[in-house]
């Protein structure tokens, strides 16, 4: 064959190559021309390796990607709690900000008897061997007077380092390392709330960030058996955390340019008998920025707004001096579980520094914080009752907070001291059902207008508080 004739046999051929690289062909139709011209006999069988040499290795390089994107899997699942709660006694016309379903006529909104506190829906699933994701929808939140609609709580994707998951890093917006009843998910938690003490570091548990874990094969051996034998595990959040995060909280953006740095440590073992055991540490630091509004001190129709402590003389916040990019938030906390086998024990205690409205100077200042909780649980497999086999786990929780709720207009002073008695009961894989005593002594954060109401007075009341939760 000639020299001309190679040449456009050969730029045609490229040109081919060139295309279908281009479109990611899983066809070798390229590798069929040179295998056609060459049984024709215008190629040689080495001028047509020459032309096709690396090709084999693209495409099948290209088909174990596509076979890899091809085979991941969607898991889909979720959970839905509706409450109810019965006022049993104690100062009328009470909120408890964190479940609107407490109260009575006399309280401020209109959630009371029947609330959908959580309808969430879960989206996971790996795509490879180097990523994880993780989307999370709640459809039960709630904007102003209208509830019940979708809000974003977990979006990120898990990128591993290592192929047996030792080392992975976390992206996106989810749960910050803290605490571990914080990082315990709604749908395994005894209590119908996280205690006030540790909660209140983070708002929704939440933030976007990155977050560096390591958890060793062992340690995620044991994790998954605690998580199999249902015995209210945190989830996975590494042996050891690392992370940096906006720090005002889900859903919001940074506002001071400034990232909270937070850490954890925690160690499960078990012991000879078979009874698991998990300690943990945490801490983190940042400077927040609360929000300001109106609030009521004096039953009339009297209101004021706070300042920032360093604020201009015409009380502009954003004049605020030496806090304009916020007030010091830091914590460090202590962890302890002992998982119910059938006896449990949980406590958790965080000390700190966070912004918090001083009554008397009308300003949001620097306070010290401290508070957390202990809860005692008896694990009852084989529950019988009726026609049904299920687990019952009766509980006694008490927790004790004296700090202030920097997420909530104003950063208010929040003095609680609490006691819940009650079960939870596992009719099946699918339906759970909880009823409590809670006997509550704290401060109303909820604010409003309400005729001889004072704003974030201290109560005391008695309730009844059940849920049903269907999982799917």
């Amino acid at each position: 064959m000639n020299y001309k004739l190679r040449s456009l046999v050969a730029a045609t051929i490229t040109g081919s190559l060139m295309l279908g690289l281009a479109q990611h062909a899983t066809a070798d139709s390229t590798t069929d021309i040179v295998n056609a011209l060459i049984s024709k006999g215008v190629l040689t069988e080495e001028e047509g390796a020459l032309l096709t040499k690396g090709r084999s290795n693209e495409l099948d390089s290209q088909k174990k990607k596509e076979k890899s994107f091809a085979t991941g899997k969607v898991n889909v699942r979720g959970y839905l709690q509706i409450r109810n709660t019965a006022m049993l006694g104690g100062d009328e016309g009470v909120n408890l900000w964190s479940d609107r379903s407490v109260g009575d006529d006399r309280s401020i909104g209109n959630d009371k008897n029947f609330l959908i506190r959580r309808a969430r829906v879960v989206f996971s699933g790996d795509v490879g061997e180097r990523l994880s994701y993780y989307i999370q929808p709640d459809f039960a939140s709630s904007a102003g007077t209208t509830g019940n609609i979708a809000q974003l709580r977990d979006a990120y994707g898990d990128v591993y380092i290592t192929k047996n998951r030792e080392h992975r890093v976390r992206v996106g917006q989810s749960k910050v390392p803290y605490g571990f009843e914080n990082l315990q998910s709604s749908q395994n938690r005894l209590a119908l709330d996280r205690n006030d003490a540790l909660n209140s570091a983070v708002r929704d548990e939440r933030d976007l960030g990155a977050f560096y874990y390591y958890t060793p094969e062992d340690t995620q051996k044991l994790f998954k058996e605690i998580q199999a034998a249902g015995l209210k595990h945190s989830g996975d959040y590494g042996q050891f955390a690392l992370g940096a995060y906006n720090g005002q909280g889900a859903n919001r953006g940074d506002l001071n340019d400034n990232y909270h740095i937070v850490s954890r440590f925690t160690y499960p073992w078990k012991n000879e008998s078979g009874q698991i055991y998990e300690v943990g540490i945490q801490g983190y630091h940042g400077q927040y920025v609360p929000s300001t509004g109106t609030y009521n001190r004096t039953g009339g129709s009297t209101t004021t707004t706070p300042v920032f402590e360093g604020a201009g003389a015409s009380g502009n916040n954003l004049t605020r001096g030496g806090n304009r990019n916020g007030f010091k938030d830091e914590r460090v906390g202590i962890s302890f579980m002992m998982y119910p086998q059938p006896f449990g024990l949980q406590a958790e205690w965080n000390w700190g520094k966070t912004p918090g409205l001083d009554l008397a100077a009308n300003q949001i200042q620097e306070k010290s914080l401290n508070g957390g909780y202990v809860q005692a649980m008896y694990k009852i497999d084989n529950f019988k009752f009726l026609d049904t086999n299920g687990t019952l786990i009766p509980f006694i929780k008490w927790q004790y907070f004296d700090g202030y709720n920097k997420a909530e207009t104003n950063a208010p002073e929040n003095h609680v001291n609490d006691w819940e008695v009650g079960a939870e009961w596992q009719i099946a894989p699918e339906v759970e059902f909880v009823a409590y005593y809670h006997k509550m002594k704290r401060n109303n954060l909820v604010t409003g207008s309400l005729s001889g109401r004072k704003d974030y007075e201290t109560f005391d009341a008695d309730a009844l508080r059940m849920q049903l939760q269907y999982n799917f």
